[in-house]
């Protein structure tokens, strides 16, 4: 059996695409032309890689065997051509990022200060929900994922870089602004304005809340930070927000609440699969977050005690 890399770099792109038109659209190739091709690989691998449930591609055992072996592959070519791409004294490659939405209030920044000292470097930068982060980490699609709230399954090796403190925010005329302290008891009748069901920031504010026995009353479910800090200025409730998120952000009419027991303390984490190896550039890049964290840090501490008086 002779497969080719050509070969297997069109069956990789069928299984992330999910069909045959939008591999062939993407790869620049008609679909009869990429359908040929997939019919001569499972020729010779002497069995079916491919079959089809209502309208839907699923991977056969043979072909889930032919595209893990095509992924090691791939990720074996990317540290090699990294690795000699820095013995030639070329600091490039291509870094391939998924982080959840909370992030991008700082990544965006950190990866232009990477590529500054690397301006080789090409980046691909993902910005979604924790759902679809966690859909791109089982399907290994990416080198690194910035999340804080690690999946159970599938196995995961998660390194903390950066704390991430979850603080109450209020409209700036609300009437518990301004308080020294503010008991938990007092947000009992408020309503929130919270993150979509399944974020990170979600259920870190619902296990804050139920570890006091408060009842959550959302008012409003938002897919982004922005559009949060957006609805509290506005006076639509309370939030738990994470204070990267306000650290760059202008004055909005936004008060941050002296509430007991906040801020809320999680970790930011840089996350792969168990056993997958960083490429040099992932490493690298791995190492100089954990450089500019404690920068990081004092910015979010600044805006706290700048917002809190």
């Amino acid at each position: 059996m002779r497969l080719t890399l050509h070969q297997l770099r069109l069956l990789l792109a069928v299984t992330r695409e999910g069909s045959v038109s939008r591999a062939a659209q993407r790869l620049h190739l008609t679909q009869p032309t990429l359908s040929a091709q997939l019919r001569q690989l499972s020729d010779q691998v002497g069995l079916p890689l491919f079959e089809r449930i209502g309208r839907r591609l699923h991977l056969t055992p043979a072909g889930e065997a032919v595209v893990d072996s095509a992924t090691r592959l791939e990720e074996e070519l990317e540290r090699l051509d990294e690795t000699l791409a820095e013995l030639r004294g070329d600091v490039g490659g291509k870094l391939r990022l998924a982080v959840v939405s909370t992030a991008e209030t700082f990544i965006p920044r950190l990866l232009g200060e990477f590529r500054r000292e690397r301006p080789a470097v090409e980046v691909s930068l993902v910005v979604l929900n924790r759902d679809a982060v966690l859909r791109r980490l089982a399907d290994n699609r990416d080198d690194l994922y910035i999340m804080s709230r690690p999946p159970a399954a599938p196995p995961v090796t998660a390194t903390p870089f950066l704390a991430n403190p979850l603080v109450v925010i209020a409209a700036a005329d609300h009437p518990l602004a301004g308080r020294r302290a503010v008991p938990i008891k007092a947000l009992a009748g408020e309503e929130f304005v919270l993150r979509e069901p399944g974020s990170g920031t979600r259920q870190a504010a619902e296990s804050f809340f139920a570890e006091h026995d408060i009842v959550l009353r959302p008012r409003l479910e938002l897919g982004s930070n922005e559009a949060v800090r957006q609805a509290v200025a506005g006076g639509l409730g309370l939030s738990l927000l994470s204070a990267h998120a306000l650290a760059h952000a202008p004055d909005e009419g936004i008060a941050v609440l002296a509430v007991k027991d906040t801020p809320v303390v999680t970790q930011w984490q840089v996350v792969h699969p168990t056993g997958k190896r960083l490429t040099p550039l992932a490493d690298a890049f791995l190492r100089f977050l954990q450089a500019r964290a404690p920068e990081l840090n004092r910015a979010a501490q600044a805006r706290l005690s700048a917002a809190r008086g």
